[in-house]
């Protein structure tokens, strides 16, 4: 892992504690800190290995920080819910784009397994949807769109699968205690962050390998090529 993170394991580590010991607004002010340090993470990795930001890349750390702070505000559910469903939208676009390790312009699936994000999808509707009331379509619209991540995710190698499995896994467990009556789960704020931490770093050192495995691989001999940033 690039030295580049390291601000980021350390916000998130003091993050964590915080969510468990410290006051509101310290845990407000340090989740509103975290994807900017991802984002910058991103940014000196490529520049340390000579390839491009992926622009699409950040743009989903963008919005994963837009609801992150909105998801920090009663009232404003709506508005994260959008953050996050943006910022799925750019990361399977990046998962599209991202090089592989098939042959130029030839698309990687999914894989078989990946089906069982429709079960989870399935699940998630007959659990929840009773329960949503006029938020039904919206967190619907989210449920496919994060399933449909995870699966892109899938298709990308391992580490980026894992991101996407561990940012369902969050969710999940983020929309039972926003909409299961009587739902009861005393680490749930531990378990939501911690898993959409891991999630969103996963997905980032994933992008970051593939681009530049790809830039290795696609380089003359004595003569450096960049990559292609998604």
């Amino acid at each position: 892992m690039p030295k580049t993170f390291t601000p980021y394991l350390v916000l998130c580590a003091v993050h964590l504690v915080l969510l468990e010991t410290g006051p509101e607004p310290a845990v407000t002010w340090t989740k509103a800190l975290l994807m900017p340090l991802l984002a910058l993470g991103v940014v000196f990795a490529c520049r340390s290995s000579g390839t491009r930001a992926p622009v699409l890349l950040l743009l989903a750390i963008g919005f994963s920080w837009a609801g992150d702070v909105a998801l920090s505000f009663p009232g404003l559910f709506v508005v994260g819910l959008c953050g996050f469903l943006l910022a799925h939208l750019a990361y399977i676009t990046v998962f599209l784009r991202v090089p592989g390790e098939r042959m130029p312009g030839e698309r990687r699936r999914p894989p078989l397994w990946t089906l069982v994000y429709a079960a989870w999808f399935v699940g998630f509707l007959a659990l929840l949807g009773p329960h949503t009331g006029a938020l039904l379509v919206p967190a619907a619209a989210y449920g496919l769109v994060l399933g449909l991540m995870a699966a892109f995710a899938a298709s990308r190698g391992t580490v980026m699968a894992v991101g996407g499995a561990l940012f369902v896994v969050s969710d999940t467990v983020l929309g039972l205690g926003r909409f299961l009556p009587g739902y009861a789960f005393a680490p749930h704020d531990l378990v939501v962050m911690s898993t959409y931490l891991a999630a969103q770093l996963l997905i980032s050192l994933g992008v970051l390998a593939a681009l530049r495995a790809s830039a290795r691989s696609s380089s003359a001999p004595g003569r450096p090529a960049a990559a292609t940033a998604p």
